[in-house]
């Protein structure tokens, strides 16, 4: 079996990592051709990730020319620790304010557990931000992942 074969995560495990990671790097081809990378918290479901962002932002001005991204998440200190998802993904960007406003909750629910069931401050505050922001959808077309700790550690 090779080292690759070895380091890979499950669908079990991926969705695990996925679930217990803070963020995810997003990486998108910005208008000069090179990558624009930032931070997003998101939703995971199984493989597909969603977030929410601002409309203007240069992610989504990116997505509009080109509606592909790369997303990173990682952790790990030392070699043996190095644990990651790397998703290369279609995206869709969604604009209708009621499905933006939901994706919001699901954001702050993830984010905010206490806001699983938004009260109506957290609700207003989403509701007033979902006009000026858009949904993200990521659909990952190909996964590669490693967790180095699988290799007890060897190298």
């Amino acid at each position: 079996m090779s080292r690759r074969d070895q380091i890979r995560m499950s669908e079990a495990e991926l969705a695990a990592f996925l679930d217990a990671q803070g963020t995810i790097v997003v990486g998108t081809n910005g208008p000069d051709g090179r990558p624009h990378l930032t931070a997003l918290w998101y939703v995971p479901s199984g493989t597909v990730v969603s977030a929410w962002t601002y409309a203007k932002s240069q992610k989504v001005r990116n997505l509009e020319r080109d509606p592909r991204a790369t997303l990173l998440a990682e952790d790990g200190a030392t070699y043996e620790e190095l644990r990651g998802v790397m998703l290369h993904c279609a995206v869709e960007v969604i604009r209708d304010t009621e499905a933006v406003t939901e994706l919001g909750f699901a954001v702050m629910a993830r984010y905010a557990p206490g806001h699983a069931h938004p009260t109506p401050e957290v609700h207003e505050l989403v509701a007033a931000q979902a006009p000026k922001r858009v949904g993200l959808v990521f659909t990952p077309a190909s996964v590669a992942t490693w967790d180095h700790a699988k290799l007890a550690g060897t190298y």
